[in-house]
């Protein structure tokens, strides 16, 4: 039996394909790039859900975004100042002619407008019109949030009634995830995000993760459509790095160069067990097709071990060489394909979130 045939058969069943959860955002969707991830114990669970809801939910909104298409998505949102500044994720309201936004606890649609987003972060800025004195979130930190750690999603989920949040419990399961989505041949990879076993469905887009202080932690952006238990957060460090350039409005989606795989890092176990001849790399466990890499010849079963000369270890540093150089830019990937190290040239398509 050849070494390719059983790297195959694993990539087959371990590949992960997840949907921007976003319900009327379109079919697109999202494939995990990471999966290594520390263990730690769990946090003890949260018995104080109740308590922490109560103090929590007049922050949470529900968002409505009609479409130019005619469509309609649903979406979550967190209130920031008593203002209405509300954050969620940008493929909420990409596309859309009008936004609305309906209060915890009530039926009323306000009206909205978009004031700035970062499709390549996934997130969007909009101001609720015509209020004042509204309860807002709480940020906390994520990057004192450890895996194991208590949380509780709260969001809009599956659209099913705009003001009654719909909340799941769980853990930080993993951090440092990066999942890239592929909507109409477009691309776009979240890097750093957190893993976490608290359901998150179609509708939950934008709506905040709460540690069990009752602190955001993350902003929850997509669920595993093809594993139970898999969901992603962006931090919440990341989001308020990010928050003065969204008040600055406009659309920022500059894109960036696009290879279109999803890998693994190859570990000893993998190694060992599936024949495969390198000692690290990436390896192809999904060609996206029509992308560069399906063009210039890669495969499942592939293993990526350089680029450009430059060693890869892993999905994350495979994907910050891709995106440092240029669309349309021609690279060179050293590749093992079974017992055969080759030089595959691939020339770089365009990442960027798709509008509608």
């Amino acid at each position: 039996m050849s070494t390719i045939t059983p790297a195959r058969r694993l990539i087959a069943l371990t590949s992960l394909l997840a949907g921007l959860i976003g319900g009327g955002v379109g079919a697109g969707g999202m494939e995990l790039l990471h999966p290594t991830s520390a263990v730690a114990p769990p946090a003890a669970a949260g018995s104080n859900v109740p308590a922490l809801l109560a103090n929590v939910l007049p922050g949470v909104v529900s968002v409505q975004a009609q479409l130019a298409s005619g469509d309609q998505a649903a979406g979550t949102g967190m209130v920031l100042t008593s203002g209405g500044e509300v954050l969620t994720n940008a493929h909420v309201v990409a596309g859309a002619s009008s936004i609305t936004i309906t209060r915890y606890g009530t039926t009323r649609k306000l009206p909205a407008r978009l004031v700035g987003a970062s499709r390549a972060d996934d997130l969007a800025l909009i101001q609720i019109k015509g209020v004042r004195n509204l309860p807002t979130v709480r940020l906390g930190s994520s990057a004192k949030t450890p895996v194991g750690a208590s949380v509780v999603a709260v969001g809009n989920a599956l659209g099913l009634s705009a003001g009654t949040p719909t909340a799941t419990e769980g853990i930080i399961s993993a951090e440092g995830r990066s999942v890239t989505t592929n909507e109409a041949g477009r691309s776009v990879t979240l890097n750093n995000l957190f893993q976490t076993d608290a359901a998150i469905n179609p509708g939950n887009s934008g709506g905040p993760l709460f540690n069990s202080a009752g602190a955001v932690i993350g902003v929850n952006t997509a669920g595993a459509s093809a594993a139970q238990g898999i969901s992603f957060a962006i931090p919440i460090d990341h989001v308020k790095a990010l928050l003065d350039q969204l008040r600055q409005g406009g659309i920022h989606s500059a894109p960036t160069a696009y290879l279109g795989i999803t890998g693994l890092r190859l570990t000893p176990a993998l190694k060992d067990a599936y024949g495969l001849t390198p000692n690290a790399g990436v390896v192809v466990a999904k060609v996206t097709s029509g992308s560069p890499a399906e063009v210039a010849g890669l495969v499942p079963g592939d293993v990526i071990i350089a680029v450009d000369n430059t060693p890869v270890n892993d999905a994350v540093e495979l994907h910050q060489l891709v995106q440092a150089a240029n669309v349309g830019e021609q690279i060179h990937l050293k590749v093992v394909r079974g017992v055969t190290t080759m030089s595959v040239l691939v020339t770089l398509g365009r990442s960027s979130l798709a509008t509608g």
